[in-house]
């Protein structure tokens, strides 16, 4: 099992940052993808970044390139996502999640976290 708790978000004005933390627990973490969805109100969730935990391999969601970065700490098992340029568009409540897989072009989370709302206002 494992267990992911999110922290970081809040309310930004649009061209603002914030940083997501995750930390997890429960297994070791070496050999897998963890990473960040999203879910506005009205629309289904979506993929926006992901981490290969040991080589540190990234990949981004086209929406969040040049804008969002994301990172690890392995000491403290933890996952970050660095958001800057903020839009409204970006307002979601974003939740992080491990052991991504990859299915052509979609992306799958088996552990989620409880989520933390993000809202950027114009």
């Amino acid at each position: 099992q494992v267990q992911l708790v999110e922290s970081g978000g809040g309310l930004v004005q649009a061209g603002g940052s914030l940083r997501l933390s995750c930390a997890a627990s429960g297994r070791t973490f070496s050999s897998i993808r963890m990473g960040w969805f999203r879910q506005a109100p009205g629309k289904e969730r979506e993929f926006v970044a992901a981490i290969r935990w040991s080589a540190g391999t990234t990949y981004y969601a086209d929406a969040v390139k040049g804008r969002f970065t994301i990172s690890r700490d392995n000491a403290r098992n933890t996952v970050y996502l660095q958001m800057n340029s903020l839009t409204p568009e970006d307002t979601a409540v974003y939740y992080c999640a491990a052991d991504l897989q990859r299915n052509g072009g979609a992306w799958y989370g088996n552990y989620w976290g409880q989520g933390t709302q993000v809202t950027v206002t114009s």
